[in-house]
């Protein structure tokens, strides 16, 4: 007879859950830098970048891990976050008040191993999303415009990691493109939730479909604008005078996930989206890919 695991020997692959993986690809955002500083090939700042990638999962996976402490009940009463670990009772609320402390001082410890800089960044990002998990999180549009800055401060991270200087209109397209997906995402929940929403997160009373929808139009339009922008009038696109060739992908790529949220349902988790739509993962691939040739023509290295 087949013996079942016991949730000890699984506890492990429990707080892993926990962590959220699935949310891990948010911080590629610390690619940004080392990507249109064409750094991607130096193998030795590509390690630095690859640790700060690592050390924000872990930094990230501690707030997720609070947040879930701090939502238990709530999530307890939602249709798909009852599932979550700490909510469904997989994971005892004592191991993730440890694995919280443990993650958080470590990874910011490491951090700032990693250079003071950078540990000033993730203290910032850390500080930021204690202030959403307790505050923040209850005032609308600052609960969307915290989430985002959290990413601008990933792009920031990856720029100090490997000490180059990223342009405002570079941070200015991820501030725009975090909050383009922050906005689908509670459009997304009060699509799922219903006239149950409010008492499920009890922001998107705030919120309503017209006002988000015309938040996610603003800021799609400025975000096509801010990189436009970007790859014609930065430092970058001065050296590499073919960057605006990058522009339709980034249209296109915004373009398909709008019709992915209203057409298919997509929206309340951008990394499902990023995961399941095909569509999505080629223009994603082919505009990287596109810019690394571009800048592939001229050696410059600076961002």
């Amino acid at each position: 007879m087949e013996r079942t695991p016991s949730r000890s020997s699984r506890l492990p692959l429990i707080l892993l859950k926990a962590l959220r993986p699935k949310q891990f690809p948010k911080n590629f955002f610390v690619y940004t830098a080392l990507v249109f500083s064409n750094n991607l090939l130096n193998p030795a700042r590509f390690g630095y970048v690859t640790l700060a990638f690592l050390l924000f999962c872990l930094a990230s996976g501690s707030i997720y891990l609070l947040n879930d402490l701090l939502d238990v009940e709530a999530d307890r009463r939602h249709p798909e976050k009852r599932n979550r670990p700490i909510a469904s009772g997989e994971l005892p609320v004592s191991v993730a008040k440890s694995a919280f402390v443990v993650l958080f001082v470590g990874s910011l410890g490491a951090s700032f191993a990693l250079g003071w800089k950078f540990g000033v960044v993730v203290l910032g990002y850390l500080l930021l999303q204690l202030l959403y998990c307790f505050r923040w999180k209850h005032v609308v549009l600052l609960d969307v415009f915290t989430i985002a800055t959290g990413f601008v401060l990933r792009t920031v991270a990856g720029g100090v990691v490997i000490h180059v200087p990223i342009s405002q209109w570079l941070l200015l397209f991820s501030l725009q493109l975090a909050l383009f997906l922050g906005f689908g995402k509670r459009r997304q929940e009060i699509v799922l939730l219903g006239e149950e929403a409010e008492k499920h997160r009890a922001i998107l009373e705030d919120y309503s479909l017209p006002f988000l929808d015309q938040m996610i139009n603003i800021v799609a339009g400025v975000t096509i604008v801010c990189y436009s922008v970007y790859s014609i009038e930065s430092t970058t696109a001065k050296e590499h005078p073919h960057l605006w060739i990058s522009v339709p992908f980034v249209i296109y790529g915004m373009s398909r996930y709008l019709y992915l949220v209203h057409q298919k349902g997509f929206g309340g988790a951008p990394d499902e989206a990023l995961r399941k739509d095909r569509s999505l993962q080629v223009v994603i691939l082919l505009w990287i890919t596109t810019i690394l040739l571009l800048f592939g023509l001229d050696k410059a290295p600076h961002l």
